[in-house]
């Protein structure tokens, strides 16, 4: 046993040192870095909630209603889907939406992505062609409109002008209801700069060594195109596809312009419909159900697309 200095005093332990879980910084690195990513979204998060879902959460309220914008809304139960049930127009406007996407969408991707492989080439001056040829797609929709309106002027519109140098005679472009939805998706497969652009991205991105080795081994351009272009590009190509989809769904500045939906409801489109019923009408009620009806279409047709995009877009990370 060894003997304590009689000079040495007792250790005493200060209690107040000793750091426990529960006096650790509520502040801490992690929770700051979550804090400054709430702030940061906080403006969009703001007009998420009061432009977006709590409209949405209004209207889904206002289909079990009737409405008339100045009125208070009277409950009606499931009247307006009963409606709907018997509603001959939106039959017919369901088909010139589903119309107009099938014949628009596809056509303006072929389109783009023909006029993209041209504008990948190595020529002088390749990128004045290519703002030329973007710039149209960036008309505000009301100028291209009004524009194509006057293209299809039935007297000195410059459509009919072409076909009488082809020898056929002048067609009531927007006056007939056999030429106005091909007009429609004329004017829509012309808007093609954009997914242009998005083609010509992916284009570039693909490797050239893909190409080379191809060649080499004595594939020629349709062959490189098929088994390396599209391949590859494939990606692009159903973000371009599902892009025009929701965007062709939701066509509403051409028809509202050119045509008000006629000749007849030839060329009534679903979210003109929904305007006409909402706001000319004034039945906000039944133009709730009309909008949530074309949500659900378009969500459903996402959805398949995603599912469907499993079998035929290849991405480079994939086994």
């Amino acid at each position: 046993m060894v003997d304590r200095p009689a000079d040495s005093a007792p250790v005493v332990r200060d209690s107040s040192r000793t750091v426990s879980r529960s006096s650790t910084p509520w502040l801490t690195l992690k929770r700051r870095e979550a804090l400054t990513g709430y702030a940061a979204i906080l403006p969009w998060l703001l007009g998420f909630l009061l432009l977006t879902a709590g409209p949405m959460a209004f209207s889904a309220y206002l289909m079990f209603t009737r409405w008339d914008l100045i009125s208070s809304p009277e409950w009606i139960g499931f009247g307006n889907f009963t409606r709907l049930v018997h509603d001959d127009v939106f039959r017919e406007v369901l088909w010139n939406t589903v119309f107009y996407t099938a014949l628009t969408v596809p056509l303006q991707l072929v389109v783009a992505l023909a006029v993209a492989l041209l504008l990948n080439l190595d020529i002088i001056g390749r990128n004045i062609y290519r703002a030329a040829v973007f710039l149209p797609s960036q008309i505000p929709f009301v100028a291209t409109a009004i524009l194509w309106f006057i293209i299809y002027n039935p007297n000195s519109g410059l459509a009919n002008e072409l076909l009488g140098k082809a020898g056929i005679g002048p067609l009531n472009w927007l006056d007939s209801s056999h030429t106005v939805k091909p007009a429609l998706i004329i004017m829509g497969v012309w808007a093609f700069g954009n997914a242009m652009i998005i083609f010509l991205a992916g284009l570039q991105n693909i490797p050239m060594h893909l190409h080379e080795a191809a060649a080499i081994d004595g594939a020629g351009v349709i062959g490189r195109f098929w088994h390396i272009t599209l391949p590859m590009l494939s990606p692009t190509i159903f973000f371009n596809l599902i892009i025009g989809t929701i965007g062709a769904l939701q066509v509403f500045v051409p028809p509202y312009v050119m045509t008000g939906g006629g000749p007849g409801n030839s060329s009534l489109m679903g979210v003109l419909y929904i305007y006409q019923t909402g706001f000319q009408n004034f039945s906000m009620g039944y133009a709730s159900v009309l909008s949530w009806i074309l949500f659900l279409v378009i969500l459903v047709l996402t959805l398949g697309q995603f599912r469907l995009a499993r079998r035929w877009v290849y991405y480079e990370g994939d086994a």
